[in-house]
């Protein structure tokens, strides 16, 4: 991944801790085994470490997510996920955070008083959007995240009857959490069209449903909204990655030189090459 300033090649690189993995039956044939990958030096310590609740893209089960689990681990976090191949409504993300809860309380558990509560964020690709923003705002343990973090979400164009169905669609003006929204500026994800009422030219998450989100989330949110320039959907995964991670180092672990890549008059995601199209609450 090129990377165009410094707060984003940081982040975009693996973190200073060595990680490990250990997947459980979910007991579940959609959810099918809960994926975690966590610092290894987790075991041997006593202090509580923030978690990351990742929803799946369409299609896209935790296990081909490694590489996004690893990069977050490696940076102190513990991440969950899950196999189930359509995450939009939240339900899957909501089961992998009553696991992990329900591990931190379990005395036998390597996870037992490992989870760090008040500092729980979540984030998703694609569907995984879509689950994210569900999981937050319709689940009933949504009121556990601290902050939220969407790759191409998908619109909600696509969230019609008329369309793929009701199921994806979503309400971010029930959204109380700091959220980091983006996208990719490739024809898959942008489109052509310029408003939810086009019959053509509707990209995944076009520039029209990025600012309707946006501007849909209450004022009183810290809310950030970015462009990857010559990026497309699949890619926006990697290509977000150091400045998601950066997001959840300052949200969940307090990290202020991650928060400067977006608050401040000399934020670096405001004269970053690779972004465009950047708007913030604040």
């Amino acid at each position: 991944v090129k990377t165009d300033k410094p707060i984003e090649a940081q982040y975009t690189a693996l973190g200073p801790n060595e990680v490990s993995s250990v997947e459980f039956d979910a007991e579940n044939d959609t959810y099918k085994k809960y994926e975690i990958w966590y610092p290894s030096e987790m075991k041997d310590r006593s202090s509580a470490y923030p978690l990351v609740v990742l929803a799946n893209g369409t299609g896209t089960p935790a296990s081909k997510y490694k590489s996004v689990f690893k990069h977050l681990a490696s940076w102190g976090f513990i991440v969950v996920g899950n196999e189930d191949l359509n995450s939009r409504t939240g339900a899957s993300s909501s089961a992998s955070l009553d696991f992990m809860l329900k591990l931190n309380e379990d005395r036998e558990s390597d996870f037992y008083g490992k989870i760090d509560v008040d500092n729980i964020g979540i984030g998703g690709h694609s569907q995984g959007g879509v689950g994210t923003i569900n999981a937050v705002t319709n689940q009933e343990n949504g009121d556990f995240y601290k902050a939220m973090f969407t790759a191409s979400a998908t619109s909600s164009f696509w969230g019609q009857q008329s369309q793929l169905g009701t199921d994806w669609s979503y309400d971010v003006s029930k959204i109380k959490i700091p959220y980091f929204m983006v996208a990719g500026t490739g024809d898959f994800d942008a489109g052509t069209a310029e408003d939810i009422t086009a019959t053509e030219g509707q990209g995944i998450t076009p520039l029209w449903s990025l600012n309707t989100n946006y501007s849909n989330i209450p004022d009183t949110v810290t809310k950030v909204m970015a462009r990857r320039v010559n990026t497309d959907h699949s890619d926006m995964v990697n290509h977000a990655d150091g400045y998601m991670t950066a997001w959840f180092m300052y949200w969940l672990k307090g990290d202020v030189q991650a928060g400067n890549a977006f608050f401040g008059d000399d934020a670096e995601l405001l004269e970053n090459a690779n972004w465009q199209d950047v708007i913030r609450s604040q």
